[in-house]
């Protein structure tokens, strides 16, 4: 199960299980983890967890949000990043169990990694929560570039990560009326048939052509096997 370690100035001040798909970070004391300081928005932060994989967001905070030292508005959480609010800090670790985790076994396509979860929860927008859908139809991507070119991944999980982290990271939801993709991670957003997304949840279709970190690739769906 992952985990924060909470310190200030080098002290630690408690260490936390993210034992809830949903954690809330902030001043007010309605938020999971409360941290009662003056530089901490009420609502500050929250972390969609799914097994070892976590999803960081700031809500609109007054400072900010920090990883590693760099300002993110969403970032996908990796194993020893550092979270910085204010004076404070929250170490993210994750436990790997003996065999391999989904995270070790991404599916490199060029210079993008996708990543699939292997929970039916959690989603890129809080607000719209992933529920599998009953449908018997499922997405699929097929790379078009890279070394990779020809190889496809079926968008079986909730929550498919699409990107390199550090320079551009997107994630593909499967909720109960479609697919959709959200840009996470990177200055440059991705591109869906030649037109660049903002940072509002994109619905697929069939055929789209995505390009992300450099690599293109396209959604398409069929019916999953009986």
């Amino acid at each position: 199960m992952p985990r924060l370690i909470l310190s200030m100035d080098g002290l630690v001040l408690k260490e936390m299980p993210l034992e809830k798909e949903r954690t809330t970070i902030g001043r007010k004391p309605h938020n999971d983890i409360q941290i009662d300081n003056l530089a901490i928005s009420g609502e500050h932060a929250a972390i969609v967890t799914i097994q070892n994989d976590a999803f960081l967001e700031d809500l609109n905070s007054t400072n900010g949000t920090y990883v590693n030292g760099q300002p993110v508005k969403k970032h996908v959480l990796q194993n020893n990043d550092v979270v910085e609010l204010g004076k404070y800090r929250l170490k993210f670790l994750t436990e790997h169990s003996a065999g391999a985790s989904e995270q070790d076994e991404a599916m490199a396509f060029g210079s993008a990694v996708a990543v699939e979860s292997s929970t039916a929860s959690a989603a890129a927008q809080s607000a719209d929560p992933v529920v599998a859908p009953v449908s018997n139809v499922v997405g699929m991507i097929q790379i078009l570039s890279g070394t990779h070119a020809g190889r496809t991944l079926e968008l079986s999980k909730s929550l498919t990560t699409l990107g390199k982290p550090g320079t551009q990271v997107a994630v593909i939801t499967r909720r109960p009326h479609g697919y959709f993709i959200t840009h996470v991670e990177g200055t440059v957003f991705p591109v869906v048939n030649g037109h660049s997304l903002d940072a509002q949840a994109h619905r697929l279709n069939d055929h789209d052509i995505i390009e992300i970190a450099g690599v293109k690739m396209e959604f398409f769906s069929q019916t999953a096997q009986q």
